[in-house]
């Protein structure tokens, strides 16, 4: 055997041996957890991030000792499905890292399903004058007037982008958004649910932009007060481009989350409110998430604007 060969070996050994390299630290457990009644057989939990020496890979709902449901470590919320009515559930969560790690279980939080509604199908009306507040650079608080409902509503839902990021009591009417970027357009929706899993149509949209970073002072560059009308065959979009030092010439549509299209203007761009109109083939119903940016002076993109939905209609 060579000395190099034999060197390597015992190195390896050593390794093994001494443990380098092996993660035996588990995250701490999630705090904050929630737990709110979506209907008579779901309940929704959220809870804080947790922290790990490497990187938290899971998250586990638990009840009775046992997972009910399992999401990425991206994911601080999930909809625990399949349950029975009129029943007290508790429920803990547990963080995983990639060794396979886990944490001691969180606070346990009790929840109790409402009584079924057999062959309920009335959604919840949408809740009206949806209103927000900046809270720093990584927060907003949301309030709304209630919904009604035949049967009673049960949840709100909050949706950022049509993903819904928060869910509350039906009995309350507003919400704390945290975890959120400085310096950020965000758009946000509110619906409605019932014990039956009926949701009410979106609330009217409120943008909200977070304050900046300490220190951060670039002004903003998105597109302001952005506008969508639905017609069968055709979606129209108006907005204020950004002020800039010199002519903003160029947008970019975005429809649900990618980009589509460029929108140029060979000659001098519209003065005030900019419009353009896309043609549509989709049926009645269909929804398009709608959001735009503008190509600044320097040739570099600015900001996204908040974002719109436009819902095809039906021909009259």
């Amino acid at each position: 055997m060579s000395l190099a060969l034999a060197l390597s070996l015992l190195l390896a050994a050593t390794a093994t041996g001494c443990g380098l390299g092996e993660d035996t630290e588990s995250p701490t457990p999630p705090a904050g957890v929630t737990a709110q009644a979506g209907s008579a057989t779901s309940v929704h939990v959220m809870w804080e991030w947790a922290s790990d020496n490497e990187e938290v890979t899971g998250y586990e709902v638990v009840h009775e000792g046992r997972p009910v449901a399992s999401v990425p470590g991206t994911k601080r919320m999930v909809d625990v499905n399949s349950l029975d009515p009129s029943t007290r559930y508790v429920f803990t969560v547990r963080a995983r890292d990639a060794a396979g790690n886990i944490s001691a279980p969180s606070a346990p939080v009790p929840v109790t399903t409402p009584d079924p509604t057999p062959d309920d199908r009335e959604a919840p009306t949408a809740p009206a004058r949806l209103r927000g507040a900046v809270d720093g650079s990584r927060a907003v608080t949301l309030a709304w007037q209630p919904a009604a409902d035949d049967m009673g509503v049960t949840a709100y839902d909050v949706y950022q982008e049509d993903t819904r990021i928060h869910s509350v009591g039906g009995s309350e009417t507003g919400a704390r958004i945290a975890n959120l970027r400085p310096g950020t357009v965000y758009t946000f929706t509110v619906r409605a649910r019932d014990a039956a899993e009926n949701s009410s149509p979106d609330s009217d949209p409120v943008d909200l932009t977070t304050a900046p970073a300490p220190g951060d002072d670039t002004p903003n560059t998105a597109p302001t007060d952005l506008k969508v009308a639905a017609r069968p065959d055709s979606v129209t979009v108006t907005w204020t481009p950004p002020k800039a030092d010199g002519p903003v010439r160029e947008h970019q549509l975005y429809l649900n989350g990618e980009p589509v299209t460029t929108i140029v203007w060979g000659a001098e761009p519209p003065a005030g409110r900019a419009a353009y109109t896309f043609t549509v083939t989709d049926p009645p119903g269909t929804r398009f998430s709608v959001k735009l940016r503008a190509r600044l002076p320097d040739g570099k993109w600015g900001d996204l604007s908040a974002q719109r939905t436009a819902v095809i209609p039906n021909k009259q």
